[in-house]
């Protein structure tokens, strides 16, 4: 077994070794890769296999790190578990009870270690009618929401949390909010989103025409858009946070291998595995960087480590304890496989190959077409000997080839976690940066690295120094514009931002002719990118046949994976404690659950502490507000700005606001900060207004607004939706409540 790095040791640990009751590591690396070659080869068993020979090759190539399978996989194979897939595409109709039993299935799946996807294209749009009920539709971004907060409270395998992909046909009449659902980074946090364009849509945005929307529970037309509005739109939001990504669902649907059995509608969370629904599929991947000896490619050995990748990856299938029955059904009737790579960055250092030049794209078509090619034949063998997939006939291959064991045979996966395992670089991605801190595990660690190909080299040129590393990773961890370092190495080791975005786009598509699913790829901008690179590149993905593209500008968003710099942490917040006496007042306000009173404490630095309580002494509403107070008041005392304060409580909502002469007090934590900034202002407080007062107001208002637009007079207790009076009671147009029972 090769020797594993410190960082391969910590990801290992933590999540993929073995552990007793009590989290205690109980598994060596090497244990783990004999307990996977064990329990994979026995697969061998069902069709006469030497299974001590095949558990010996499946063990060699996973020592030696000439090749790994997806995370399930090394976690689970050979445990209670016995989950062994990383991809899975789930159906959503258009009913309650079937997008809950997909929910139930969702909770199954992440529980045990698998990401899902989804296409939400079939429910019907925000607004429609229910017929069942004669309610409203919520729409599809709605339940969006629910599967997010689902995947919250489910960790996968207890090791990780669940994650998913939500994919929204351009032509659904609710793509706009679909595009723009996660402006706020709070909302959907476990979802990757993408549109699924046509070609249709594509070339009408390049022509500025209008599309048909398509409710899709009557299949008609309800409205048009402007194709070149839409796009300009997605670029938009996707230079904003990377999101959403385009998925060219006609050009997958194109390569679907078995279409007499269904279209392709979603994609694994990743996007690299389209996926029939309840398809699962195996992924693994070989490592480039093993493969050069002596500033060459052992093809030889490359061709060797593919068959028997096949052979592990269809054995994976049969030794693969499935989460429900359908998914079982399927997979098996299709036995789809996701053969891929990673460490090519790495193959180009050693073999002095820029990653950003035509050299570079020829040897990945070059390397990719023979691993098809081999992977394929692999296939072709084992289907002689086991029997094709029983959906082959019908299939793309029926009448091109004798057998094929296998509807897919080639992925391109990420290669997150495993190429951290193997020591090299991710995927097909260039290098990130030559330094670099990178945030794993749940972000409760870091893991700090240094790219060892530049390491060696500069010592062996005599540049290398620890100043020289700090000058790196200023520049974000580019060694372009730096003295030390002679341009040739510059030219040979470009990191992912030093790389235009077309190079990005056209490295994915050469890798693309040669896959069999998709390929994952994520086009890096520098910070300083323009909405235009972003479309650009959009739309050169299209042109050049990508299945689906992904975009990432640089610190676009709150979190990343990886970051070039180490980031200063700042000191813990410290209490200031409280003095023997402090001086306040005590206001009173009327809020719709009666007469509230915020008692606000100074000491010599300002404001201090906050305490609220309601007239009405005890029960649940008075607990919440002590532990508003007591939080408020920590900020304080910690150095938070009231205003600051002021700005997280102020427009909270309930269903009992009140109309006061200053405005209206929505809510207890509302008025408590109006009791704050009145405080710190030297205001008074807000009265409450007289009933006159009210009734005219309410006059105004009825006669101000239309009656198709009925003004909000509080918050539904339900669903938050707005309520409006209608006939005497507060009614809710979205969920149906109404005051008045």
């Amino acid at each position: 077994m090769v020797k594993l790095t410190k960082n391969a040791m910590k990801v290992l640990e933590k999540r993929y070794l073995r552990k007793d009751e009590k989290g205690k590591v109980i598994e060596t690396p090497d244990e783990m890769f004999k307990r996977v070659a064990h329990n994979i080869a026995l697969a061998d068993e069902n069709y006469g296999g030497d299974v001590k020979k095949t558990e010996k090759e499946f063990y060699e190539i996973m020592s030696n790190l000439y090749f790994l399978p997806n995370s399930p996989t090394l976690m689970n194979a050979g445990t209670s578990i016995q989950q062994l897939s990383a991809c899975f595409v789930l159906p959503v109709e258009d009913s309650m009870d079937k997008i809950f039993e997909t929910l139930k299935h969702t909770a199954l799946i992440h529980q045990s270690g698998g990401g899902t996807g989804f296409s939400f294209s079939k429910i019907r749009p925000k607004g429609d009618i229910v017929k069942s009920t004669g309610g409203i539709a919520s729409g599809p971004v709605s339940f969006m929401k629910v599967f997010n907060s689902a995947t919250d409270v489910i960790k996968q395998g207890g090791r990780r949390r669940g994650a998913n992909m939500g994919i929204l046909r351009v032509d659904h009449p609710d793509i706009m909010e679909f595009i723009t659902c996660k402006e706020d980074p709070k909302e959907l946090t476990n979802f990757n989103i993408s549109v699924a364009v046509t070609d249709e849509f594509m070339e009408k945005a390049m022509k500025g025409e209008e599309y048909d929307l398509i409710n899709p529970r009557t299949k008609k037309p309800v409205k048009k858009l402007n194709a070149a509005e839409v796009f300009n739109k997605i670029v938009e939001e996707a230079w904003k946070s990377g999101e959403p990504g385009l998925v060219f669902i006609d050009e997958i649907n194109r390569h679907n291998p078995t279409p007499h059995i269904g279209q392709i509608e979603a994609t694994n969370p990743c996007g690299e595995q389209p996926l029939l629904p309840y398809e699962s599929c195996n992924l693994g991947s070989i490592n480039l960087a093993r493969f050069v000896k002596n500033g060459e490619i052992d093809w030889k050995k490359l061709k060797d480590v593919t068959w028997k990748a096949v052979h592990f990856l269809d054995n994976v299938i049969d030794m693969n304890k499935y989460p429900i029955p359908q998914i079982k059904k399927m997979t098996l009737a299709n036995r789809k496989i996701g053969l891929g790579v990673m460490g090519f960055a790495d193959m180009l250092i050693q073999l002095n190959i820029p990653y950003d030049s035509n050299e570079a794209l020829e040897l990945g078509e070059k390397i990719m077409s023979f691993i098809q090619k081999e992977a394929k034949q692999a296939s072709i063998e084992l289907g002689k000997e086991r029997g094709s997939f029983p959906n082959f006939k019908g299939s793309i291959y029926d009448g091109k080839y004798e057998a094929m064991r296998n509807a897919t045979v080639t992925t391109i996966a990420p290669t997150g976690s495993i190429s951290i395992i193997a020591g090299c670089s991710s995927g097909i991605e260039p290098l990130f940066a030559i330094s670099f801190v990178r945030n794993v595990l749940d972000e409760e660690d870091r893991l700090y690295e240094i790219n060892p190909y530049f390491e060696k080299i500069a010592k062996e040129m005599g540049f290398f120094s620890q100043e020289l590393m700090r000058k790196i990773a200023d520049n974000n961890g580019s060694v372009q514009g730096i003295e030390e370092v002679p341009e040739e190495v510059q030219r040979i080791f470009v990191t992912a931002l030093d790389i235009s975005p077309e190079w990005h786009v056209r490295m994915q598509a050469a890798f693309q002719k040669y896959v069999d699913n998709a390929t994952s790829k994520t086009i890096n901008l520098r910070q300083d990118a323009t909405v235009e690179d972003v479309k650009k590149a959009y739309m050169l993905a299209y042109q050049l046949k990508c299945k689906g593209i992904t975009v990432y500008r640089y610190g676009s968003r709150p979190e990343q994976v990886i970051s070039a710099k180490e980031e200063r942490v700042a000191e813990p917040l410290s209490p200031r404690p409280r003095p023997p006496v402090v001086r306040g007042v005590t206001r009173k306000i009327a809020t719709g659950c009666g007469n509230l009173y915020v008692t606000m404490n100074e000491d010599e630095h300002g404001l201090f502490e906050v305490f609220a309580r309601l007239g009405k002494a005890g029960g649940c509403a008075d607990a919440q507000l002590e532990a508003v107070g007591r939080l408020v008041s920590l900020c304080l005392r910690s150095g938070i700005k009231p205003e600051d304060i002021i700005k997280q409580l102020k427009a909270i909502r309930c269903p009992n606001p009140l109309l006061a002469r200053g405005g209206p007090i929505l809510s207890c934590p509302d008025a408590i900060a109006k009791a704050i900034e009145d405080h710190i202002k030297g205001k008074e407080v807000f009265e409450p207004a007289r009933l006159d007062y009210f009734e005219k107001r309410e006059k105004e208002t009825r006669e101000s607004v239309q009656v198709t637009e009925k003004a909000p007079v509080g918050v539904c207790p339900d669903c938050g939706s707005p309520l409006v009076y209608e006939e005497g009671c507060r009614i809710c147009k979205q969920c149906g409540y109404s005051s008045c029972g």
